[in-house]
């Protein structure tokens, strides 16, 4: 099996060498080359051909927006990884280029106390990411996905999808007649991007509160819930410990701190945490999912694109007390990671192509609204 071929683009020697390291370092991993601009970067990435390409955001002549525009124009499958300042500015941009068509993005470490830990944090976070876009898995399988880069005028590049149909697996649904009270989300890898097209069709008048989990640092889920909020009918936040959960609102987990719901009296509550990290993780999707098992609340869970398994474990538990719950497919998931273990394990009712995911949503809650009215009908 050939390795992973990765192009490192940053204008900084030291960070060119650090993340040059960290490639190298791995087995499965090769370091193809580096470049100090987008302009030098994309002149090599036809000789190189590689399978990735880490891109830094600020860079003279061409800094990361405007190469990652140019890739995109270019060699639209070739997976880019941002690598961002841990900074306000740094997350905006970041936040940009995953809208233009990054795929995942890192932060540079920072406060790590030596170089040491500042390079090992780096090789932790980066590694998994180059070997989840480069390689198509179902949970683990490795088949390579992109093999080699299509040039845009190439047949290749443009090549029409199958239309994506729902895939209705494992087991029939949950009490499909019940009113649900609850609509909770996990995502990651390519997941601020699935939820900028999920979130904005959810109607203003949706009958349940939304909480969601996205594998985030701090400052970038903020700006992610402020641009979500701004595309979207319902109001969208970032999670505020204490917070009583309300129809129509929409709660996303903080980075760097877990987010749960508990209930207190007739109301739902948030809660944050600075619990361990789940799945190498914090916010984790599986102590959400977990808390919401505990409330005994009608849920309906979804699970969108990210690499690892998160949310399986606390998505079992929440199917187990009777709660359905859906994943994202394969066709239109970034990394089938985090959906492909919920269907793989029979967790999952169903997997459905992201277009139909909120239109799905939207029935689901209806159809439970209806049978619960005919239900308070008759016993009066």
């Amino acid at each position: 099996m050939s390795r992973i071929r990765v192009l490192v683009v940053d204008d900084a020697v030291v960070f060119r060498k650090a993340i040059g390291d960290a490639v190298a370092g791995d087995s499965e991993l090769e370091l193809v080359g580096t470049a100090p601009n987008g302009r030098i970067a994309l002149s090599k990435i036809p000789q190189l051909n590689p399978d990735v390409v880490t891109l830094d955001v600020e860079m003279p002549e061409l800094d990361g927006i405007g190469t990652l525009t140019e890739i995109r124009k270019r060699w639209p499958k070739l997976p880019v990884i941002m690598v961002s300042a841990h900074t306000a500015e740094g997350a905006a941009v970041t936040l940009r280029a995953l809208e233009l068509g990054a795929n995942d993005f890192v932060t540079k470490p920072t406060g790590m106390g030596s170089i040491t830990a500042a390079m090992e944090a780096l090789r932790r976070d980066l590694v998994p990411k180059v070997k989840a876009l480069a390689w198509g898995h179902t949970t683990g399988s490795a088949s390579k996905l992109r093999p080699a880069i299509a040039h845009a005028s190439s047949p290749a590049a443009h090549a029409p999808m199958p239309p994506a149909m729902p895939v209705l697996v494992n087991r029939p649904p949950v009490s499909p007649g019940r009113r649900l009270d609850l609509l909770a989300i996990g995502c990651s890898t390519g997941g601020p991007n699935a939820l900028a097209e999920l979130i904005p069709l959810l109607p203003k008048d949706l009958p349940v509160p939304v909480v969601i989990v996205q594998h985030m640092p701090p400052m970038f889920t903020k700006l992610l819930a402020e641009r979500l909020g701004q595309k979207s009918a319902i109001a969208v936040h970032e999670g505020v410990d204490g917070k009583v959960l309300k129809p129509g609102e929409c709660w996303i987990a903080p980075g760097g701190q877990h987010m749960v719901v508990v209930r207190q009296g007739e109301n739902l509550v948030l809660r944050l945490n600075n619990d361990p990290p789940e799945n190498s993780c914090r916010p984790a999707v599986d102590p959400l999912f977990r808390s919401i098992a505990a409330t005994g609340v009608t849920t309906l869970a979804v699970v969108l694109t990210g690499m690892g398994e998160d949310g399986l474990r606390g998505g079992t538990l929440l199917v187990e007390k009777g709660n359905p719950l859906i994943a994202q497919d394969q066709a239109t998931s970034v990394v089938w990671g985090m959906p492909g273990a919920v269907v793989k394990h029979k967790v999952a009712e169903g997997a459905y192509p992201l277009a139909q995911i909120a239109g799905e949503i939207v029935r689901r809650l209806k159809a439970g609204r209806i049978a619960w009215m005919g239900a308070v009908r008759s016993a009066s």
